[in-house]
């Protein structure tokens, strides 16, 4: 079975808010428009990071390859909200060597 028949089966049972977070998530992740990452050259070097924060999206996967999960990451910082996550989520997969790189350069200071 695949994912998409997979997805397929669920679908039904989804409410429609469920299924409108699905969407907007889908939509994010085409659109590579994530708009809550914002990267500004006076705000941590230019990283991209969570608006209304000084928190780079390298930072919280760096992280989560460390084995925190998405409660522990909003247990560790009270300002962010599951939404900026999955924001956070979604650029890190489109945004992958950039991520990467941001990591090994700060590993390395």
């Amino acid at each position: 079975m695949t994912t998409l028949d997979e997805v397929g089966k669920l679908w039904p049972a989804l409410t429609r808010a469920e299924k409108a977070q699905v969407l907007q998530w889908a939509a994010r992740d085409i659109g590579e428009a994530f708009p809550g990452i914002e990267s500004t050259p006076t705000v941590c070097g230019g990283d991209p990071c969570i608006v209304r924060t000084r928190i780079a999206v390298w930072v919280l996967e760096q992280a989560r390859r460390q084995g925190l999960n998405d409660a522990q990451l909003l247990a560790a910082y009270p300002t962010l909200r599951a939404d900026d996550l999955a924001n956070a989520w979604g650029f890190v997969r489109s945004h992958q060597p950039e991520i990467d790189q941001q990591i090994r350069e700060n590993e390395a200071a």
